[in-house]
């Protein structure tokens, strides 16, 4: 298979992204959801010692000894900025910390939760639409803006109908932002720190929030015609 025509450079914030074949639903409910992100965080790290589903196979004092190890050894391929899933794509916003570090964890984190999907539903094939597709943070504004557009995702296509129900989506590091959760999975000071108070933060996210619906919308009619 040909290599990605332009590399992903360690050190640097990328915008990965992917759909599933056709567009279809690749997450079809909360089991799926906290699957799929509990086996991004576990492949966070760069060489953990077995692969999640055998994991999860294990005792729960086996499993804890391993994530404690992991823990302590925080040996990570890439730090997580910020990041969504929706019914059928996801988007995160990654630095990559190890040469590589991005395509193995989602390469990683892919096939494993494509071979659940495929087990669950009795189903072959890719569950994704080929290679992710990644876009370089070139300056801090794109950094700002492209986190304040993957935690509107889910009230810009409707998944929620309602402010109050964006900052508690559970799927999206949005609430983890807010503090609305003790998740502690994000390197948010990169983002955080560049407002004076959390309430400018959420300020920031919330204003933009029906512009990027009523684009949304636009470019939806524009599609059907």
């Amino acid at each position: 298979m040909p290599g990605r025509l332009i590399p992903i450079v360690t050190n640097e914030i990328y915008h990965i992204f992917n759909r599933g074949v056709a567009s279809l639903p690749t997450f079809f409910n909360k089991r799926d959801y906290d699957r799929a992100l509990e086996s991004f965080f576990y492949y966070q790290n760069s060489n953990p010692p077995v692969k999640y589903s055998r994991f999860l196979s294990l005792s729960v004092k086996q499993r804890s000894e391993i994530l404690q190890d992991l823990s302590k050894k925080k040996n990570y391929l890439v730090e997580i900025i910020s990041y969504c899933l929706m019914p059928n794509h996801f988007h995160f916003l990654l630095r990559q910390i190890q040469e590589k570090g991005i395509a193995k964890l989602i390469g990683n984190f892919t096939n494993s939760y494509t071979r659940y999907i495929n087990t669950k539903q009795e189903r072959t094939g890719p569950l994704f639409t080929g290679k992710f597709k990644s876009v370089r943070i070139e300056t801090q504004e794109q950094l700002l803006h492209t986190s304040r557009y993957i935690h509107l995702n889910p009230y810009t296509s409707f998944v929620v109908k309602s402010l109050e129900g964006l900052q508690k989506y559970p799927y999206s590091s949005l609430p983890e932002f807010l503090k609305n959760t003790n998740s502690n999975f994000c390197a948010k000071d990169i983002i955080i720190s560049g407002f004076k108070s959390m309430k400018l933060y959420r300020q920031f996210i919330l204003d933009q929030a029906e512009y990027q619906r009523s684009l949304s919308i636009i470019k939806h009619l524009a599609l059907e015609k």
